[in-house]
Parts: C-alpha cells; structure tokens; sequence
C-alpha cells in the first residue's frame, strides 16, 4: 500500500484527545454498544451488571480499535472522498503509524480483558470480528469486489451475538437472528449512501456496486435486499426475541423502508440528479433509524418479559 502526500501538515501534528476518538469512528462504536447491549440482555440467562458493563466496555474499545485500524488503512482513499477527507489522518492532525499502534494496542487490551471479564468464546469472537473487518472486509474486499459491503458488512453485525455469549457463553439461533437483521440492512443502507454521494467512490477508485455495475443495477439491487430484509425482520416477531411491540415496530418500519426502496427503483438518473438525489437520501435517513428502532424493540421486549408483559408467553 503506498502512502499519499497530504496538503495538510504532517510532520508533528497536535492532537486532541478528540482526534484520537473520532480515530476510532464513534458513531459505529454506538451502533455497536447498543447492538451488543440488546444480544446481552435479550439472552435468557441474567448477567451481574459489573460483568455486563465492563464486558461492553471492552467490545466498544474493540469497535474503537477496528476503527483506528480501518482508517489508518484506508488512509489515502480517505484523502480523496470527500465523505472522509476531513477524518483525523487525511487532515493531518493524527500520524498513520500513531493510529497503527493505537488500533493494535486496543484490540490486544480489549480482547484480552474481554476473556477475563467475559469467556474466552467471547473474547475469541471479539478477535475474529476485528480480524474479518480489517483484514477480510478493509485490506482485500473492499477494494477487490463489488460485494465488499454485502460479506463485510458481517462485521458489523457480530455485537449482538457477542453480547448474547457474554451472558449465555454459547451459541443459540436467537442472536444470529439479530445477526441477520444487521447483515441483511447494510448492504440497502451503505447503496442507498453511494447513490447519492455520487463521484466519491469513482474518485476513490473503491469497486462499490454503483461503480462496477451502475446505479440502476443498485437501485435493484436495493429493492431486492429490502424484500428480503421486509422477510426476515416480520418473521424475527414470532420468534422468541420477538413479541407484540417488535412485530408491530417492525410491519411499520419495514413498510416505509420497502416503499422507500420501491421509490429509489423507479427512478431514472436524470430525475435524481435533478432534485439532488432526495429520495435516496430521505431512504438513507430512515436506515438509520430502522436498526436502532427494531432493536430497541428487542430490547423492550426482553425487559418486560419478566414481567408477563413481553414475548408470546
């Protein structure tokens, strides 16, 4: 990988403190907190709260450590798209090989205090989830294949199993049922993303489906995805993480999100470009929205079940 020259000055840059936490890519770390928090509550056996919170302590510093290692790799695509050209390296004010020890330094603490804290099949999950989307998903798919987003985004879909491990310390169809929600919502969300951020991944040279095959192949592609996902997230409410209050969140969301999608398919390019690619972005809002309010609903419906109140029984 060669380096690029950046117009900012990187000699000795003077870091904040808040440069090495936006290093560590925070908002993904809060999607991942609150994921792994859900798989941890929602598995039926109860966990101390010490055991709990330093255990998802340890998989956000795990997060945190992906991301510092995420973007010292991709460190010169950064500096063309404007998506991520202000990101602390491209601007200068972290050095690549201080974002380098920073990530290998976390992962190694985070993995090795989540065996402590939790079990070593959660620590190992930790290890294999940070390995798969900096090596797996950053170094090789990323740039090699137009499915990038759809295998790497198993990444981040792991939390909430690990979460469910830490309490359970095994396996069970229930957290890869959350795992599938997360797998199956990245791929529409990220497309809907590079519709509308037009040029960046051209620029960037990154093979993203509307580089490699257009974007009224994504527009299809997203509708697809979505109906899958419509599928699998109504069904998930008869299942015993579901209930009342997730089937209900979900027929509702999964309407708008499938109408959305159904909206982006039927436009033309000339009819996007001219309102600025509205409608993709509004679908992109909603995404966001759309994985914090199904799994908020899990998690209502695992803390009212003890209390007759939530799931079928």
């Amino acid at each position: 990988m060669t380096d690029v020259s950046y117009t900012a000055q990187t000699e000795q840059p003077e870091a904040s403190l808040r440069d090495y936490y936006e290093l560590m890519k925070p908002r993904v770390m809060q999607l991942v907190v609150f994921t792994a928090v859900v798989g941890l509550i929602a598995a039926p056996v109860s966990v101390h709260p010490v055991v709990g919170f330093a255990s998802i302590l340890f998989i956000a510093i795990g997060a945190g450590a992906s991301g510092a290692l995420n973007m010292w790799w991709d460190r010169d695509i950064d500096s063309v798209m404007k998506r991520t050209v202000k990101r602390p390296i491209p601007a200068g004010k972290v050095l690549p090989g201080e974002a380098l020890n920073l990530g290998v330094a976390l992962s190694g603490l985070s993995v090795m205090m989540l065996c402590l804290a939790g079990n070593l099949l959660a620590g190992a999950m930790l290890a294999f989830t940070i390995f798969f989307y900096i090596v797996i998903y950053s170094m090789w798919l990323k740039r090699s294949t137009p499915q990038n987003i759809v295998i790497g985004g198993a990444a981040g879909a792991f939390p909430p199993v690990i979460g469910w491990v830490v309490a359970t310390g095994s396996m069970a169809i229930e957290p890869w049922l959350m795992f599938a929600l997360i797998f199956m919502w990245t791929p529409p969300h990220f497309w809907a993303l590079a519709l509308f951020m037009r040029n960046d991944y051209d620029d960037a040279q990154v093979p993203m489906l509307t580089v490699t095959h257009g974007r009224p192949a994504t527009r299809r592609h997203i509708l697809i995805y979505t109906v899958l996902l419509f599928v699998l997230a109504v069904g998930t409410g008869f299942t015993s993480i579901g209930g009342p209050i997730y089937l209900a969140a979900a027929v509702i969301l999964n309407v708008l999100f499938l109408k959305g999608a159904f909206a982006i398919w039927k436009r033309d390019e000339v009819i996007a470009d001219a309102d600025d690619y509205l409608v993709e972005r509004k679908f992109f809002k909603l995404s966001l929205w759309y994985l914090f309010l199904h799994f908020g609903a899990i998690l209502a419906e695992a803390i009212l079940r003890p209390y007759g109140l939530g799931g079928w029984s």
